[in-house]
């Protein structure tokens, strides 16, 4: 599969070309345009408890859409809700990602994806604990709010960030959640907890968090009236 970039940063688009009868796997909702002669199949991926784990678990959809390119070949554009930059990623066996929830837009079907317990330094850090782990060879389309950032950490050199930023990481880089200096200096800060990662890895960053913009939202749409 090629993996050609659109309209970044702000608006990013991936267009997924496939060679004869070649599939990839989509994030449902994330199609935006694919050229004629592809077909596409929506289905549990992994059984009934799989896909309930990823949607209830990871924040991806209960279903997983394949598209399946012709004999002449096809594309398939996808794209995320949130306006920002994409990125493609390689996964190989030896290292395998993991991608938090809502940046996840595309992968290789060689790759197999499952929802995984990110650890306690995730759930404390507000992303709900979870995330999805790639295991293979191939490569992962994830898509960012706003710019994103890749960051190369090299055998203990720490990065300090805060967790609704993070876009996806090595999946064996050590993380562990702490306070930006003490109580009263997060509560001042407005920062709480972040998460300190330790190198060697790689971490992907977004520059804006979602979850700023709910609590906005929330701020300044009227009530419901019931």
């Amino acid at each position: 599969m090629l993996v050609d970039i659109r309209h970044a940063p702000s608006f990013a688009v991936a267009r997924c070309t496939l060679a004869n009868t070649e599939h990839v796997k989509v994030e449902a909702g994330a199609m935006a345009a694919m050229s004629d002669g592809v077909t596409l199949d929506a289905k549990m991926e992994g059984g009934f408890l799989k896909s309930l784990s990823r949607s209830a678990l990871g924040g991806n959809s209960f279903f997983v859409t394949t598209y399946t390119s012709s004999v002449d070949g096809g594309w398939v554009d996808v794209t995320a809700v949130l306006p920002g930059d994409i990125t493609v990623i390689e996964s190989t066996p030896d290292r395998p990602l993991a991608v938090t929830k809502g940046a996840w837009l595309a992968n290789e079907q060689s790759l197999a994806m499952d929802t995984k317990w990110g650890g306690a330094n995730n759930l404390f850090g507000g992303e709900g604990g979870f995330v999805s782990r790639f295991d293979g060879a191939g490569k992962i389309v994830v898509a960012s709010y706003g710019a994103l950032d890749r960051h190369a950490l090299q055998a203990g050199e720490r990065l300090v960030v805060d967790s609704g930023h993070i876009v996806a990481y090595d999946a064996y880089i050590a993380m562990q959640t702490r306070t930006t200096g003490g109580v009263m200096k997060s509560l001042k800060s407005g920062e709480g907890l972040v998460l300190e990662i330790t190198g060697p890895g790689l971490v992907w960053t977004q520059s804006r968090n979602p979850n700023g913009l709910i609590t906005w939202l929330t701020n300044v749409l009227p009530f419901s009236q019931s």
